[in-house]
């Protein structure tokens, strides 16, 4: 078992029941999933540059990255339907606790001047958004290796209700914020 997921069984479920005074364990927020995505415009001309994306992308994650494609048309972005624009990774259970675990322990730390991660960034419904400005942040990526520095948005989705449950699961789970 994933060493996350046997604090958040262990320790952090507890706490959030006794916190919120919840009834029944089925209330208890949990982590439903985490997306990581990369936007990269610049792919739709180069496929070569689309390839070192995902080949990115699938060693953080550990799991095979998507590629994701235009929905409309945008002159002004010299878009078509159906380009090729991004890529994405979902990732869910065993492989969620493993990449959250490295994500706060391990890649976060590497950040320079790193303080923290904002603690204002959800959305209203207990998911939580954070974006990071390079994929180097990651033991797993090899500096030599890459062509470009490219920036991904992480989305960590949770079964809370609202944005302070999600923020104290987060936090109990070991998320650094930053202490205002």
């Amino acid at each position: 078992m994933a060493r996350m997921k046997k604090k958040y069984l262990e320790e952090v479920a507890p706490a959030l029941m006794q916190k919120f005074g919840y009834k029944n364990s089925m209330q208890i927020p949990k982590l439903e999933k985490i997306v990581i995505s990369v936007g990269c415009g610049d792919c739709k001309d180069n496929a070569k540059a689309l390839d070192a994306v995902v080949r990115d992308i699938s060693t953080i994650a550990g799991q095979k990255a998507v590629v994701t494609t235009a929905k409309k048309s945008v002159a002004n972005f010299k878009l078509r339907t159906g380009m090729k624009i991004g890529v994405k990774v979902t990732l869910r259970k065993d492989r969620m606790w493993e990449f959250l675990d490295r994500l706060f322990n391990v890649a976060l730390p590497r950040v320079r001047d790193f303080r923290g991660i904002s603690p204002d960034a959800f959305d209203g419904r207990g998911n939580y958004n954070l974006g990071v400005k390079e994929q180097i942040i990651f033991p797993e990526i090899d500096y030599d290796k890459i062509e470009k520095l490219r920036g991904m948005n992480i989305a960590i989705c949770t079964t809370a209700k609202t944005d302070e449950e999600a923020r104290e699961l987060l936090k109990l789970l070991g998320a650094p914020f930053i202490h205002a």
